[in-house]
């Protein structure tokens, strides 16, 4: 009894030991707080720079907007006159000059868009498909298809406009001269040939991204799934059908969200193939929001085209976000 009593005894003050050791844990919750504000913390530079860069600049064109803002007031812009919605009445108007400007540059954007992503994406997927295979020279090729991407957009886009030239350009020479399939050399830079020319120099320079992200995304396609589609028959043609390109929608899906964003902003493109004022035929919105604003000194105007540019491109962004991620839920429910 006098054992079990001890012993007993002995046992007793464990629960107050473990409370001890519990309540000597409380101090440890400083340091843990630190640990999980330290990720935010890291984050806080990019942030503030990311406001300063960005949603800065657009918090005070969509104030422009509102404003009747001409050269008369860039001394001291936040004193011009208040306009309201003015602004942006008068460049949807369609039956005003503006408006009808505004709605041929926004169909020129939108078919230049289109074609330029849908052939960025073509030769991007066909090459990536292409040199999936191993071959000798495929590094080469894989280095040489990525130059177009590394290349400065200036450097690039100026020897495209000297290629251009109409006396001593090499497209001339090699479409007219070599090949004979021009009756005379032809215009580029001007008139119709200009929206030829602009999608030309877009899409030898944006279809290499495409060729990266769909080679990197081939990497995660296990090799097994088309073997045993050889052995069970299956062409290559099936193969890009069952396989590689079913495969291959997600990483489609972000990669055509991302060329249509850059390809329906693009401003340094047509500014430096044609200057400050593009032909009619590849005249994008970018460009005429520009001249719109420095041409005729109406920021107020060009900033309510700016903003209803920003607008749409958020409406789009997120009904096909919107698309895109219901369809994933679909196809795994």
């Amino acid at each position: 009894m006098t054992l079990t009593t001890a012993s007993a005894g002995t046992r007793a003050p464990e629960p107050a030991v473990r409370k001890t050791s519990g309540a000597g844990r409380g101090p440890r919750r400083p340091g843990r707080v630190r640990r999980t504000a330290l990720p935010y913390l890291l984050l806080l530079p990019a942030l503030l720079l990311e406001i300063l860069v960005h949603l800065l600049p657009i918090v005070i064109g969509v104030a422009m907007s509102f404003k009747e803002l001409t050269q008369f007031h860039l001394r001291d812009w936040g004193a011009a006159p208040w306009r309201g919605l003015d602004n942006f009445r008068l460049v949807v108007d369609l039956d005003g000059p503006a408006g009808q400007a505004l709605l041929k540059s926004f169909v020129t954007t939108c078919l230049f868009t289109a074609a330029s992503v849908g052939l960025c994406w073509l030769l991007g997927t066909a090459a990536a498909v292409y040199l999936q295979e191993s071959f000798r020279g495929r590094g080469f090729l894989r280095a040489l298809f990525l130059v177009p991407y590394a290349l400065p957009v200036y450097a690039a886009v100026i020897t495209w406009s000297f290629m251009f030239q109409r006396d001593n350009g090499l497209v001339n020479y090699v479409l007219h001269e070599q090949l004979g399939l021009l009756d005379s050399p032809s215009f580029w830079l001007i008139g119709g040939n200009s929206f030829v020319a602009l999608l030309t120099v877009s899409v030898w320079k944006g279809w290499p991204f495409a060729f990266l992200i769909v080679m990197a995304g081939l990497q995660n396609v296990p090799r097994e799934m088309y073997e045993a589609a050889a052995l069970d028959g299956a062409g290559r043609w099936q193969q890009l059908r069952r396989i590689t390109l079913p495969s291959l929608r997600p990483v489609n899906q972000v990669l055509v969200l991302v060329l249509f964003l850059w390809t329906f902003n693009d401003f340094n493109t047509p500014f430096v193939l044609f200057g400050r004022a593009a032909p009619e035929a590849a005249n994008l919105v970018s460009i005429h929001i520009y001249q719109s604003s420095f041409a005729t000194w109406n920021f107020g105007a060009g900033s309510a085209m700016s903003v209803l540019l920003l607008v749409f491109l958020l409406l789009v962004t997120g009904v096909y976000l919107f698309l895109t991620s219901r369809e994933r839920r679909v196809s795994r429910g």
